[in-house]
């Protein structure tokens, strides 16, 4: 390995003696580069060279390289070598020689890295040292399933070379190879229609004719309003009214050659997009990206065109949601105005109305209700820009309430979106329609939901609230309430619903203590191992912990841990509880936690480490020892404890 690398270094030795005769770097920075370079080489050479190695030494070769691009430029200045310019020598070329040979490695190594592939051609089309069509034929032969590299090829001779034959033929060669990758046909149109404009735009730079195939960007008001006054405008080339018939036909001819342009583009387009959607017949995307392109251009037959793709994607998707959401939103995409009453906005409720008829799911709904949210939300913020005390929403509001209704009565209704249905009539300061629709819901098909009836019990409680002191009547009321909602939702979903049942009669004695009475018994009625029953256990005795005392709530978590399996979870809180209260019974206490842990759960290790911790911190040496020898004769493996306990 020696001899190899001291091999290489010796073959740069003409270009180092070039650098130093030119006076680009000092001897001892050449001596540095050597050194550096010496240790690159012995890391390729190791029997695994990493790839980082290889991209290690290409960023050390490149920074060097500039810097010498950059010094030379400093001398050439001072010496005034502008007027006499010289010959480039060795070192001009060894750097670019230099990465591009341990590109040549790293690529051979790793063949299957296309993005090491992608940073060799990036480095050889800025370098433009001739190696591209080599490497770009490697990568090929490599690679010949990556649509990204055909790109890549396509492009550089189109862009770079000007080879337009040569960018169709590796363009459709990857067609046969991949024909299953959008971005390849989209990429191979968007280059047929750019050619086409090219030579179009060459013409028109020759003096033979107009305008462009890219469709001038100009909103459906602009266009009306310049037909309504054709008057007011006159073009550059119009001739006078006695004009000869030559320039009639003049006129006549470069419109023909306009159409031309047109018709071919138009004939290009059609031909794709039917290779296209036969390769790729389920691809709602593919044939989005080609309508795109379509209304970005300006060619002949257009409206039919598009009218194609449209009865195509409407053949084939109409049983797809999102295919009724992007033709809504599509209708949109050039309406600058969001207001209801506009025709515009108008088309696309009609395309959403005729969606929910055809694909009558929860999803269709969901994207209904959206599209209207986001409506109403960009009126809102255009009323508050122009006049805050206009309330144009109004009409989308009924309209957004109807929806609603129409999924609530075809049981599209998620749980999510009937949430959402009870916020917006909250939202409008439609309490009472609020209530009785929560009531309705949490009635039928969500009796389980943890957040409709959030959502009721939060309305009830805020009625009350306007009082400072509520009624025994109303008290009642809340907690049957409270109590129906807590016996119909799984335990595992209505935390939120105990926590408020605590906050709200914290105070409540007597009906506090049904409550934690109630947890102990869906507690034991939900528990079957899991740590979720356990959340509430832990919940129940912070709280009373809060508001009765230590003392009380030693004796519910002792409750608690009377249940059969009682969780780590559980364990762990009480015994938190314990060493934050400090008082006399507090390390006795959390002793026989953990003791009760560790029987129920000995193979822990975790555990045994925060027992060991304990009585390191607050017990004696002969209390901790006892605790490690017990972990070493209990855990299977040892060693972990051992471990962590040093």
């Amino acid at each position: 390995m020696a001899d190899v690398v001291q091999y290489r270094l010796e073959r740069m030795v003409d270009e180092l003696d070039d650098l130093e005769r030119k006076g680009i770097f000092t001897r001892s920075e050449i001596a540095e580069i050597v050194k550096q370079r010496r240790k690159f080489e012995y890391r390729l050479k190791r029997p695994s060279p990493l790839k980082q190695d290889f991209i290690a030494y290409v960023d050390y070769e490149s920074q060097l390289d500039e810097l010498r691009r950059l010094r030379k430029k400093a001398t050439s200045v001072q010496s005034d070598e502008k007027k006499t310019k010289k010959k480039k020598s060795v070192s001009d070329f060894a750097g670019v020689a230099k990465i591009v040979e341990i590109y040549r490695l790293a690529t051979m190594r790793f063949k299957g890295d296309i993005n090491l592939w992608f940073r060799y051609l990036e480095f050889c089309r800025e370098k433009r040292n001739g190696r591209m069509k080599k490497v770009l034929a490697q990568v090929i032969r490599f690679h010949p399933k990556v649509a990204a590299v055909w790109i890549y090829a396509a492009a550089w001779e189109f862009d770079k070379n000007l080879n337009v034959a040569a960018a169709r033929a590796l363009m459709q060669n990857g067609l046969r190879v991949c024909p299953n990758s959008e971005d390849l046909w989209v990429e191979y149109l968007r280059m047929e229609l750019t050619y086409l404009n090219k030579l179009k735009t060459r013409r028109v730079a020759l003096g033979e004719g107009k305008g462009s195939l890219v469709r001038d960007e100009k909103t459906v008001e602009e266009e009306k309003w310049k037909g309504e006054n054709k008057e007011l405008f006159m073009s550059l080339d119009e001739k006078v009214e006695n004009g000869g018939d030559s320039d009639v036909e003049d006129g006549e001819d470069a419109n023909e050659e306009d159409d031309i342009f047109r018709e071919k583009g138009s004939n290009v387009l059609q031909a794709i997009y039917s290779g296209a959607t036969e390769a790729l017949p389920s691809s709602f995307e593919l044939r989005k990206r080609f309508l795109e392109i379509l209304e970005a251009t300006e060619l002949a037959h257009s409206d039919e065109i598009r009218n194609t793709i449209l009865s195509d994607l409407k053949r084939e998707f109409s049983k797809d949601p999102e295919y009724w959401n992007w033709l809504a939103r599509h209708e949109m995409s050039k309406e600058t105005s969001v207001e209801f009453a506009s025709p515009q906005m108008q088309k696309a409720i009609q395309v959403f109305e005729e969606g929910v008829q055809t694909v009558t799911s929860s999803s269709m709904f969901d994207m209904y209700i959206k599209f209207l949210m986001e409506a109403i939300a960009e009126s809102n913020d255009d009323a508050d820009e122009t006049s805050p005390a206009s309330n144009p929403t109004g009409e989308c509001i009924s309209h957004l309430i109807n929806v609603y209704e129409k999924a609530d009565e075809t049981e599209c209704l998620t749980e999510e979106l009937a949430n959402e249905y009870v916020s917006l009539y909250l939202k409008l300061g439609r309490t009472d329609e609020a209530e009785k629709l929560a009531e309705k819901l949490c009635s039928g098909r969500f009796a389980g939901s943890a957040k409709l009836w959030f959502s009721r019990v939060t309305i009830e409680t805020r009625s009350l609230s306007k009082n400072s002191t509520p009624s025994k009547a109303e008290l009642k009321s809340v907690f049957e309430l409270l109590s129906n909602a807590l016996k119909k939702v799984p335990i595992s979903e209505s935390e939120s619903l105990w926590l408020m049942a605590f906050e709200f009669f914290g105070q409540q004695r007597t009906y506090f203590d049904k409550l934690v009475e109630m947890s102990i018994l869906s507690v034991a009625k939900g528990n079957k191992g899991s740590d979720h029953a356990f959340s509430l256990a832990s919940a129940v005795v912070k709280f009373v912990l809060q508001t009765k005392g230590s003392q009380s709530a030693r004796e519910i978590y002792k409750r608690f841990l009377a249940l059969p399996r009682p969780g780590l979870a559980l364990y762990k809180d009480c015994i938190e509880i314990e060493t934050s209260l400090g008082d006399k019974d507090s390390l006795r206490n959390a002793r026989k936690l953990y003791d009760s842990a560790v029987a129920s759960y000995s193979q822990d290790v975790e555990l045994w480490k925060d027992y060991y911790s304990l009585e390191i911190k607050m017990g004696t040496s002969e209390t901790a020892n006892g605790v490690y020898w017990r972990a070493r004769k209990t855990l299977n493996e040892s060693a972990d404890f051992i471990v962590g306990s040093d």
